[in-house]
């Protein structure tokens, strides 16, 4: 692939500059039998052939370490090529490739260079011969309309700039110049593998006052504006989630950590009557914009972005409180994954490991996300140091090694892995990446002194008040698991386990005479009581009474939350799988600070960063209450290798049904029975009592199990 064609750019910039047009004719004489376009565009490139897109797809070039992958898209082009006189059109945007923006040290990396397309256009004729037409300096180029871009920052159009059927065929492009050859990024060339980012819902915007516009939901996205005016007319727009007290913007949280020169766009106006226009080269978290400049003709509507995942997973109950924080996660997931499970979709875009660690499985029930996790971790892999240590980013403009990475954040590089696994039975994942997974065992063994390890980040984003849970807790927590999880993933391959199993009974061993010998119930923290029961640190009789005592120390505190994303991973198995589900479900819908109904009664449409809603007010590190709507209240247990269905539903007082749809898995329970689609052999468990099932669809009195087929 590429054998004959160049990396080429318009010039060689060291400032953002107008995204560049690149344009090709080529002759057709011939009956095309088939035509394939293969293009990189670095940063990112919307792509024509006779001026029509060659796919609906945004943001098309996937983020990398790009000095070491670098990938490329693949388009069938045959309808859109005819006899006579055919022309390519590009236009290249600045991306996560060309930076300036200084927050996080992406303006670092020595790959940071001028935009560059790489394209072959492979066409095959119908009597067997073959042509193609390759990037090199016989391509035009000139300045685009976009006369700035940054995906983290904004984008600026100034129409009155726009060439009309600059990408057409009989396009005089006698004044363009010409493109010339230039520098690889240095990576290795690979095929996309992941599904493409769309635009996937619409929201129209609704005029609420002080030049707002509110679309109703928070998503990650984009304003499409569509205008009447005249010539020169700026229409600015800045994006925010939140709103003052006097209904103007409040962006003010986001720009302390970045600055005020983000998330905003600007549309200049030709004055060619009906215009209509969003950003192609950046996207923003947002869900108010404030529009100043508009027309008198003025409309405006929100275009969400994310991964075009396939939806396989359903869940609906008899709460409509459930339903609507079931609704803000998957709503969090989405727009947290534009390429990359990004933490947030404004202030930070960035990949952080603890986040995905956190919501991997509860997104592995709702959307077939493992394509895109498995080119994740190969993001992960490319900031792997040779002593194994991984960045809290991935992929990184160099900054995140020394703060932030640390057990409860780097887990994710083993745990992911035998996630997808037991989800799908799917294993390639655990063998593409078991030798750097045991070489980043041997980075947390070097950290480790007495089979104890302590360092990065613990407990995060607890309420304001609350004793955090002592990191070194969490911390051997993970450093057993690993050991675990690695253990069983050598069995898996075949390789000797033994090495595995000896290091997670010694840190077992360790971390419960340090901390549970002396005090069994762990100074009654309650991330730490979950903590030790959700990663078996607890012997079997002991997790039963310290479910006990956690279900009580949250009763006492009237069931409101007070522990972070770490407590609130471990707490929903730690006391479901106990008897003590419907001490959760009242810590979920308390209508008081802090808990899920607190933000969905306060506006919210995604889950927050924080449970009073000062910071970010979408993020996904969260969602493990989906998880347990799945798991637990619906009851659909997914055992390892995905071979076998446990269903136990947690009958919770006060509601009436619950439905769940996983795949060809469904599980339907109301007051009476429970009715389950099994794809392969299973167990229904209600109140102890276990009725082995094979594939089939059933319904199952829950009085006495009786079962109808």
């Amino acid at each position: 692939m590429f054998e004959n064609s160049r990396w080429i750019a318009k010039e060689d910039i060291k400032e953002v500059k107008p995204a560049p047009l690149f344009r090709k004719c080529f002759d057709i004489n011939k009956d095309i039998k088939s035509a394939t376009m293969h293009i990189c565009g670095l940063g990112t490139a919307c792509s024509y052939i006779n001026g029509v897109p060659v796919s609906d797809e945004v943001l098309s070039t996937p983020f990398t370490k790009y000095d070491s992958r670098i990938v490329y898209n693949t388009y069938d082009v045959t309808e859109l090529i005819s006899k006579g006189t055919n022309s390519i059109g590009c236009i290249l945007g600045n991306g996560c490739y060309f930076v300036t923006y200084w927050r996080w040290d992406y303006y670092r990396p020595d790959w940071v260079h001028h935009p560059k397309l790489l394209l072959e256009l492979d066409i095959a004729y119908c009597d067997g011969t073959k042509e193609q037409i390759v990037s090199d300096t016989s391509w035009k180029t000139a300045d685009s309309a976009v006369i700035y871009n940054e995906t983290k920052r904004g984008e600026i159009f100034d129409a009155r700039l726009w060439q009309p059927d600059w990408n057409m065929a009989d396009y005089d492009d006698s004044n363009w110049g010409n493109a010339f050859i230039c520098r690889s990024p240095g990576g290795i060339l690979g095929p996309r593998t992941t599904p493409p980012i769309r635009v996937t819902r619409r929201f129209k915007g609704k005029y609420i006052g002080n030049n707002v516009y509110d679309i109703g939901q928070n998503i990650s996205g984009w304003a499409r504006i569509t205008a009447v005016g005249e010539r020169g007319t700026e229409i600015a727009l800045r994006y925010s989630e939140l709103l003052h007290e006097d209904g103007t913007i409040a962006p003010e949280q986001l720009n302390r950590i970045v600055g005020s020169d983000t998330h905003f766009d600007k549309y200049i106006m030709s004055g060619n009557g009906v215009e209509s226009w969003a950003p192609s080269f950046a996207y923003h978290g947002f869900r108010y914009v404030e529009v100043t400049g508009a027309p008198e003709q003025f409309e405006l509507e929100g275009e969400m972005i994310n991964t075009d995942f396939d939806t396989v997973g359903e869940f609906v109950c008899s709460d409509e409180m459930l339903n609507r924080i079931h609704h803000a996660s998957c709503m969090a997931t989405l727009s947290n994954f534009v390429g990359l499970p990004t933490d947030c979709p404004h202030r930070e875009q960035n990949a952080w490991t603890g986040d995905a660690l956190i919501s991997v499985d509860q997104t592995l029930m709702n959307y077939d996300a493992v394509s895109s996790y498995r080119k994740w971790m190969y993001d992960i892999l490319d900031t792997q140091r040779p002593s194994g240590q991984i960045c809290c980013i991935a992929p990184t403009g160099g900054w995140g090694y020394n703060w932030g990475s640390g057990p409860a954040w780097d887990s994710i590089y083993i745990y992911l892995p035998y996630y997808i696994y037991s989800c799908t039975g799917d294993m390639s994942i655990i063998q593409e990446f078991w030798d750097s997974m045991e070489l980043y065992m041997q980075f947390m063994e070097s950290m480790s002194l007495d089979d104890t390890v302590c360092f990065g980040l613990g407990d995060w984003c607890a309420p304001k008040g609350v004793d955090l849970c002592p990191t070194v807790i969490t911390d051997i927590s993970y450093f057993y698991q690993n050991n675990k999880i690695m253990a069983r993933c050598a069995q898996l391959l075949g390789k000797d386990s033994t090495y595995y199993e000896t290091r997670a009974h010694q840190i077992k061993e360790a971390f419960r005479e340090k901390f549970i010998k002396p005090d069994k119930y762990l100074s009654d923290n309650t991330c730490a009581i979950a903590c030790a029961i959700y990663q078996n640190l607890y012997t079997e009789d002991e997790k039963s009474d310290a479910a006990r005592h956690l279900s009580e120390i949250i009763s006492q505190k009237g069931c409101h939350i007070d522990c972070g994303i770490l407590g609130m991973k471990y707490i929903f198995s730690a006391l479901s799988e106990y008897g003590y589900a419907d001490t959760v479900y009242r810590m979920c819908t308390n209508p008081e600070y802090p808990s899920y109904a607190y933000w969905i009664n306060n506006g919210m449409t995604t889950l927050c960063e924080t449970w009073d809603m000062k910071f970010s007010c979408n993020h996904h590190m969260y969602s493990e209450i989906d998880m347990w709507l799945y798991k637990h209240v619906a009851g659909i247990h997914i055992d390892e290798g995905a071979q076998h269905i446990t269903v136990k539903p947690c009958f919770l007082q006060g509601l009436t049904y619950a439905r769940a749809k996983h795949k060809d898995i469904e599980v339907c329970w109301d007051e009476e029975k429970i009715t389950v689609t099994l794809p392969v052999n299973g167990t229904v468990v209600v109140d102890d009592k276990a009725k082995d099932l094979s594939p089939g669809t059933y319904t199952i009195m829950r009085k006495d199990l009786e079962v109808h087929q």
